[in-house]
């Protein structure tokens, strides 16, 4: 949910103190960069999966302060729209079978708040764009969660645009998606996976450098999310939708070369500080929310402090892998954010998307000579937005490989360089091969959360049922499958 904010105005005063304190807190942090003791004994993870509600109709549900009320648990917390609800997992360790552990605990998790979620008139969806999601669900005036921060973050993102925000996608077929908002409605519609990983500060820089190399083809073999209102776009259109959906710049800025707040990066990092201090230079504050925190007595008196406005502030800028600082337990530490993929389509398929993940993470992090010195960054770059636009029928870059399928550079590299990461990481063999076992799957049928949407519209339009018709056809099938937890390489089509 991010950091609460006590109001949605500030003052000019308040504004210019804020940034004082946010370069005061980056002063501090960079000693303790030098000079504090990070809590980075253990390889911790974490995870947040962002849900829809639907309606018995299969469209959006506005009442997630309902459901939340029914599910009565802490680790269910609400999103951006009151038609999301955000799952916190645990954090944990990833040895042994921890693995299987994490997918029982989460399918559990889920399956009592779908019970819950039902008494109050609601079903849950893990998907990264709800596919009977239309603008004039955006304009809804009961479509913001009830939660200050929410509002202080819309007022002050579309007074900084000082315009309607646009949203215009063209997919690769042809289909283009192009209207004005006047509020942060359509950035609702982009639910997602978080993966979080703690690391030493010596280390960041090769685990962040490595989770961007790796981002394009992460995301080509597990996009989800290929239609919105309507129409067939990117095989994962959660990427330009969020990216358009809080862009601050108007077109003017847009021409000088101006940041957005959804970045990709500019260049490789030689440490976490790089990050933080970008923050800082390019970025106007968008919640100048003050502490009575004086960080420099705090850190003088052998505690970590909490950075509480440096922290808001990089809590606005959202990078696809996010630095975070935090602390925990009197200790600091620091975690990679995986903000790249998109919700679902099963808990099984989740879990293998971590395996993956962390495992090509570890092997490429710590090689001798890393994936980053041997591509340019914006190759990187170009893999993500491929990776977005065009999922398992993309053309990557990967050295050794020039242009490659994501399917053929996974199963050839990737997932050789994830099996040896688990392993580093001590996750049983079997564990290890069973997940790792879904993603091979995938590129072998070149069958993801995409592809399935996309041939099951196609399918249902063929027997003559309309765009919309199908789409909820599709949804309907989509939801029966996805609480069955068989993966999504084995998915059939409706009516199979």
């Amino acid at each position: 949910m991010g950091q609460e904010v006590a109001r949605n105005e500030w003052s000019n005063e308040q504004r210019r103190r804020y940034r004082e304190k946010v370069v005061q807190n980056l002063d501090v942090f960079e000693r303790m960069l030098v000079t504090s003791s990070f809590d980075s004994d253990v390889p911790m993870t974490g995870m947040e999966i962002e849900l829809y509600l639907v309606d018995e109709s299969l469209q959006p549900s506005y009442n997630n302060a309902a459901v939340l009320e029914a599910i009565d648990h802490p680790a269910f917390t609400t999103e951006l729209a009151q038609f999301n609800i955000e799952c916190n997992v645990d954090p944990r360790v990833l040895d042994g079978d921890a693995l299987r552990t994490l997918e029982a605990d989460v399918r559990s998790g889920l399956d009592a708040a779908r019970a819950k979620a039902q008494s109050a008139g609601s079903d849950v969806v893990a998907v990264g764009v709800l596919p009977t999601v239309t603008s004039e669900h955006f304009d809804s005036p009961e479509w913001m969660s009830a939660n200050r921060r929410y509002l202080a973050l819309n007022d002050a993102m579309m007074r900084m645009r000082g315009e309607d925000m646009l949203i215009d996608i063209s997919g690769p077929t042809g289909e283009r998606l192009a209207f004005y908002s006047g509020s942060l409605a359509p950035e609702s519609a982009c639910t997602s996976l978080q993966l979080h990983l703690q690391v030493a500060p010596s280390d960041f820089a090769a685990f962040w450098n490595a989770a961007q190399a790796l981002a394009g083809p992460q995301l080509a073999i597990a996009a989800n999310s290929p239609f919105l209102c309507g129409k067939a776009l990117w095989h994962e259109t959660r990427i330009p939708l969020f990216t358009q959906s809080t862009d601050t710049r108007s077109v003017e800025l847009v021409n000088q070369g101006v940041r957005p707040r959804v970045y990709f990066g500019d260049r490789w990092i030689t440490s976490i500080f790089d990050l933080f201090e970008d923050n800082v230079r390019y970025y106007p504050a968008l919640l100048p929310e003050l502490t009575d925190e004086d960080p420099v007595a705090v850190l003088e008196s052998g505690r970590p402090p909490e950075l509480s406005e440096l922290k808001l502030h990089n809590g606005t800028i959202y990078r696809w892998n996010r630095p975070v600082y935090d602390t925990h337990g009197g200790r600091p530490h620091l975690r990679v954010e995986n903000r790249v993929l998109p919700a679902g389509p099963t808990v099984a398929d989740i879990v293998a998307n971590m395996a993956f993940y962390y495992g090509a993470l570890y092997t490429f992090a710590l090689e001798d000579r890393p994936v980053w010195t041997q591509m340019s960054f914006s190759a990187a770059e170009t893999n993500f937005r491929h990776g977005a636009r065009d999922g398992m029928f993309a053309r990557l870059y990967w050295p050794g490989f020039n242009a490659v399928s994501p399917d053929e550079l996974v199963l050839r590299h990737l997932l050789p360089a994830a099996a040896d990461g688990l392993s580093k990481l001590g996750v049983d063999g079997d564990v290890a091969d069973h997940y790792l076992g879904i993603i091979e799957g995938r590129c072998l049928s070149r069958q993801n959360g995409a592809t399935w949407q996309l041939d099951a519209v196609r399918r249902l339009e063929d027997q003559g049922n309309d765009r919309y018709q199908a789409l909820t056809a599709m949804l309907a099938a989509y939801i029966e499958r996805m609480h069955s937890n068989e993966p999504v390489h084995t998915w059939t089509m409706p009516g199979d």
